[in-house]
């Protein structure tokens, strides 16, 4: 039974990820068209959707890790971290939709490396916070994070760019 319950959490934080995606590719680029023959707009994924996504997800990869009483101690300050970061990584994505539009390639590079440079700087809370947990992990323990997190191998060794992990998603 426990099995199964894992295995839907599991589906369920895929299946909110396929969903978050479907949603990003749906958002079109304002066109040509006057405002005003434009559609009304509808928002499809709210900021309480966001939530309960992220919810979903914590609570999905605390069941795929399956903590023992004294690694659920140590739980709590990566959960904090991630919740944070996602908090902050969705008010970036506000601001940038915000902001006035690029002038030139250099300002969209520029924003690209600050935008990096941001999430690099959260990503290291989140490790700082991981780092005790980490340390009591069984290696199977170890073995599910990278995948639940949506971290991948490149072949040749570069580094995976941070906007793909999830905890960042709100932010594309």
């Amino acid at each position: 039974m426990r099995a199964k319950s894992s295995l839907r959490l599991v589906l369920l934080g895929a299946l909110s990820g396929l969903v978050m995606q479907a949603h990003a590719q749906d958002a079109t680029p304002g066109g040509n068209a006057p405002a005003e023959a434009d559609p009304p707009s509808i928002e499809l994924y709210t900021p309480a959707d966001a939530d309960a996504v992220l919810d979903a997800r914590i609570l999905a990869l605390k069941t795929v890790l399956r903590l023992t009483p004294e690694q659920q101690k140590l739980w709590t300050p990566v959960e904090t971290a991630i919740r944070e970061i996602a908090k902050r990584s969705a008010e970036r994505r506000g601001e940038r939709a915000a902001a006035p539009p690029p002038a030139s390639f250099v300002d969209i590079l520029e924003r690209s490396a600050d935008a990096e440079i941001v999430r690099a700087q959260d990503l290291k809370t989140v490790v700082s916070a991981l780092k005790p947990l980490a340390g009591s992990l069984s290696p199977e323990q170890r073995r599910r994070i990278p995948a639940f997190l949506g971290m991948r191998e490149n072949a040749n060794g570069m580094p995976q760019p941070t906007a793909e992990l999830w905890i960042f998603e709100e932010e594309q």
